[in-house]
């Protein structure tokens, strides 16, 4: 699994599970967020990083 901000690079290199990040420089967070709204942007990548890790898939699939 990958949590990457490129998913093309993540599908070529043969990741089955990916869930996009938010940017380059901060792929899990937003440092312009403030506190809670940071956090809570980051759990939900977490959450559906647990998802993907879950959830049955047949070959690559993006969790968006």
């Amino acid at each position: 699994m990958h949590v990457c901000t490129v998913t093309p690079i993540s599908m070529t290199v043969g990741a089955n599970r990916i869930v996009p990040a938010i940017a380059i420089p901060h792929p899990l967070g937003n440092p312009a967020l403030d506190k809670d709204e940071e956090k809570k942007l980051r759990r939900g990548i977490v959450e559906k990083a647990l998802e993907a890790l879950a959830t049955e898939v047949d070959g690559q699939t993006i969790f968006d």
